[in-house]
């Protein structure tokens, strides 16, 4: 009898347990339903009639470019551009707008010119082709894969290059370490500071800023799951974004010098991490530190590179790169700011 009383006992008692866990491993919506969700609320309102080609080309195969390493052997990998049929988009484009004999824009106050140590190839709009793996038989490799959201060059001087977390700046050091010659490298300098203070620290030293922000990245939180910034565990650095980013763009332009050059840059589509923070942090930076900062007219790149990208109509500072199934590059925000005090 103690024995069957025991077993009812444990049966009745593990019943009540087992009800809850089922519950409780009940299937989770995923971090990119989550993003997805929330583009589709946010992005539909933004877009409009657009939002489902934009929507598509998220979930579809990114394109890439390719940009030449300069201390390479740049006529041979040339060479293997044109053998796959690949166009030198910046190049071509400056060509196509001159042979047009389109009437040339209005100067900007800062200069609009490609350098001529940027050389970039891709493939034409709807060819869906992909570059094969980069080989090199010398000291540095002879290209890098760029997503388009980001050219960078070394110029005479010195670059500085800075990334909060430890292993990006590991990253960031081997890339630009491998990509130039040893003779060079004392020329780069990588830190792993909070950007936030940087503009007191290296108050207005740069000619030149790049300000590449954390940002909800669009296109990775639509396809991969790890690392999902839509993660409910990331809930809270999710929503403060904005503000991490205005800081950031602040201290930027503090290191600037006066007459110096900001670029700020996302890769999300969202009005509120792009020109809602280029509003904000220009009206702060004047009422606090009554720096005047010039928000620099970027349709020239619009113009020059509408064969290649396809970009926002509606982008009221800065230019906007959207996806599109011709040409799924993005998406990519950028706007160049000038210090002028």
């Amino acid at each position: 009898p103690y024995r069957g009383n025991c077993d009812s006992f444990l049966f009745f008692h593990l019943s009540c347990f087992l009800i809850p866990l089922k519950a409780a491993t009940a299937p989770r919506i995923s971090s990119k339903r989550l993003a997805l969700n929330y583009f589709d609320m946010n992005y539909k309102t933004q877009f409009g009639s657009l939002w489902p080609s934009i929507r598509i080309s998220l979930l579809s195969e990114q394109k890439y470019g390719v940009l030449l390493n300069n201390y390479s052997d740049v006529e041979s990998v040339t060479r293997d551009m044109e053998v796959l049929n690949a166009k030198g988009f910046n190049f071509e484009s400056q060509k196509s707008e001159l042979s047009s004999g389109a009437e040339a824009p209005a100067p900007s106050p800062t200069s609009t010119a490609i350098s001529p140590n940027i050389q970039c190839y891709t493939f034409p709009k709807g060819d869906i082709s992909r570059f094969p793996p980069a080989s090199s038989s010398g000291s540095v490799p002879p290209r890098a894969f760029l997503s388009a959201s980001a050219l960078v060059s070394l110029a005479a001087g010195q670059v500085a290059a800075n990334d909060i977390s430890a292993s990006g700046t590991k990253r960031l050091g081997g890339v630009l370490h491998s990509y130039v010659p040893k003779e060079l490298h004392k020329a780069v300098r990588v830190t792993s500071l909070d950007g936030r203070n940087w503009g007191k620290v290296e108050k207005e030293t740069y000619d030149k800023v790049l300000v590449d922000v954390p940002c909800t990245p669009d296109r990775q939180c639509a396809m991969e799951e790890e690392d999902n910034i839509f993660k409910r565990i990331r809930s809270q650095e999710r929503q403060m974004l904005p503000m991490l980013q205005m800081q950031l763009l602040i201290s930027g332009i503090l290191a600037a010098k006066p007459g110096g050059e900001v670029v700020y840059s996302t890769c999300t589509l969202s009005q509120l991490q792009n020109e809602y923070i280029v509003e904000r942090a220009t009206e702060l930076i004047e009422n606090q530190y009554s720096i005047g900062v010039r928000v620099e007219n970027c349709n020239h790149f619009r113009k020059l590179f509408h064969d290649t990208f396809s970009f926002s109509a509606d982008c009221r500072l800065g230019e906007l790169v959207l996806p599109h199934l011709t040409a799924n590059f993005g998406p990519v925000y950028f706007c160049k700011l000038q210090r002028v005090r």
